[in-house]
């Protein structure tokens, strides 16, 4: 099987469950899936960096997971989160704000290049959440009720495990200076 067909050289693309139709690849629903797979491959890099925290590892490499349903049911297939997906990153969410100190102020990104990473990947968890509802929207696709709440969870997981990344080095949270 070729990595390539040429067929996408005009600008289009097929998504599963399109009737085979072929859409513009500037379209609501490639960018929604573009922009989950973009999310999905930095987790990759933040997984490799987890390396030595495996609390970490195993919660982005879970993410990635997940991801992998969202995309496909995003992309038309009939795969969904498993009941009890939400309530699952809720408990988890839950855990680890009982573990860090409690949040006073907004902070700055970074502290630990694993926390800034975490970051980083919790701002295009927003973007694809952003980019998938733009595509439910205009009708390019309907969610199960658990996949949206999923993604407006994922971000707040993702800086949970930012701010669990620099407790765990024993690195204080900046707070900006207004």
């Amino acid at each position: 099987m070729a990595l390539f067909t040429g067929k996408g050289d005009g600008g289009t693309t097929k998504a599963f469950g399109c009737d085979q139709q072929r859409i513009s690849k500037a379209s609501e629903l490639p960018e929604a899936l573009g922009a989950l797979d973009e999310l999905n491959a930095f987790l990759g890099l933040v997984k490799m960096r987890a390396g030595d925290v495996p609390r970490i590892k195993d919660a982005v490499r879970n993410i990635q997971e997940q991801l992998f349903i969202v995309q496909a049911e995003v992309a038309g297939s009939d795969k969904r989160l498993a009941e009890g997906a939400v309530a699952a990153v809720e408990t988890f969410v839950n855990d680890i704000e009982k573990e860090i100190p409690p949040i006073k102020s907004f902070s700055l990104a970074g502290g630990t290049e694993l926390s800034a990473m975490l970051d980083v990947a919790r701002t295009l968890s927003r973007r694809a959440e952003r980019r998938v509802i733009a595509a439910v929207e205009v009708g390019a696709r309907d969610l199960a009720p658990e996949t949206r709440a999923y993604l407006n969870r994922l971000s707040s997981l993702l800086f949970a495990l930012a701010r669990l990344a620099n407790h765990l080095a024993g690195v204080a949270e900046e707070n900006p200076k207004y």
